[in-house]
């Protein structure tokens, strides 16, 4: 029998056997599984792009790929017509969440907002009906008005319930309930995201993206696993990342406003503690001796909210009266713009999450 003449990239080169000459076997690591892919012996890397969209579903403009020696390469590429022949054999790390899954994000945050506005019309409701004699107290009010509607752990990562039991503790954290009532914060969702989708490795190291604000206050994302997902991160650091996310409800830059509120709540939630557990230091009040922690970065914060960092440079810019932390959030910020700017398109960053602004 004949040879068949080549195939052009399509549906139906995917079902073609692996013993096809005119075919090339690249493998994926994605989620911590191998995914191994079809594509024709002259495709480029805009074709394995394409093959991720069809076969795992991944779209386009969520789709990362980490090449050793190459660094990191998103659509639209700088070199779009790069063989993926030279791809093969590689360790290559793909970061993107499925459609699916970004929709079911998008889900819970709506159906939250949703919730949100029930209760809101209920409660005018019934304070419109309720006689003077029974009114709620305020404190009650405040409790069921300034909190988190609405908590839920990714369904796809392994053991979801610990990360709802996570989620619960913050959300019932005396910290961040008086912090909270205090600056009269709503959150619509709290949730968790996935490591591998808000990680970026550049020839400037790893950096991990902690914490994201959407809208300022629709939905709040927090780093709670390990990037192996075979564990959790300390739990002071994630509430941290809380404080710093709440603060952007009221303030999407990192400027002097913001880090002065940021720091505010963060006190508040260290006294707490302090309270909770009947510890005194020195005699004197925590609010006067307490300082920020200094183990973490700050990202380039974003169009809809922040990001909490952890990794990257630091250099010294940075206005005046800035804190060490402070001063690398600002260069992590210049970085991270820098490599944006750098794109073919040199237009605005993109999300760290699917659909998401950073």
């Amino acid at each position: 029998m004949a040879d068949e003449e080549p195939r052009e990239l399509g549906d139906a080169q995917y079902q073609m056997p692996l013993d096809n000459p005119n075919l090339i076997e690249i493998t994926l690591t994605h989620g911590g599984l191998s995914q191994p892919l079809l594509v024709g012996r002259d495709a480029t890397i805009t074709d394995l792009s394409m093959a991720v969209e069809h076969e795992l579903h991944i779209p386009i403009a969520n789709q990362k790929f980490i090449v050793p020696k190459l660094g990191l390469q998103k659509p639209p590429f700088k070199d779009p017509k790069l063989p993926a022949a030279q791809l093969v054999g590689k360790k290559i790390i793909l970061m993107g969440t499925a459609a699916s899954a970004v929709a079911s994000l998008t889900s819970a945050s709506a159906t939250a907002s949703q919730a949100v506005a029930k209760r809101e019309a209920a409660l005018a409701h019934q304070r419109r009906h309720q006689p003077k004699a029974f009114t709620t107290h305020a404190t009650t009010t405040e409790e069921t008005t300034y909190t988190f509607m609405a908590i839920r752990p990714l369904p796809h990562l392994p053991h979801p319930e610990k990360s709802q039991k996570f989620l619960e503790r913050l959300k019932a954290d005396p910290g961040i309930v008086a912090a909270m009532r205090k600056h009269k914060f709503r959150v619509g969702l709290l949730t968790e995201m996935d490591p591998l989708s808000y990680t970026e490795a550049t020839h400037e190291g790893t950096t991990r993206i902690l914490g994201l604000n959407r809208n300022k206050g629709e939905a709040v994302e927090l780093r709670l696993r390990t990037d192996a997902y075979d564990g959790y991160r300390d739990y002071k650091t994630i509430r941290n990342t809380l404080c710093h996310e709440l603060a952007h409800n009221v303030h999407s830059d990192h400027d002097r406003n913001f880090w002065d509120l940021c720091h505010e709540i963060e006190r508040e939630v260290a006294r707490a503690d302090w309270r909770k557990n009947g510890r005194s230091v020195g005699g004197e009040d925590l609010a006067e001796v307490y300082e920020p922690s200094e183990e973490v970065a700050y990202d380039h914060g974003g169009w809809t909210g922040g990001e909490f960092v952890l990794g990257g440079g630091a250099n010294g810019t940075g206005g005046p009266a800035l804190s060490r932390r402070e001063i690398i959030a600002r260069a992590t910020e210049e970085r991270m713009k820098k490599m944006n700017n750098d794109g073919p398109d040199g237009g605005k960053p993109r999300g760290a999450g699917e659909g998401s602004s950073s």
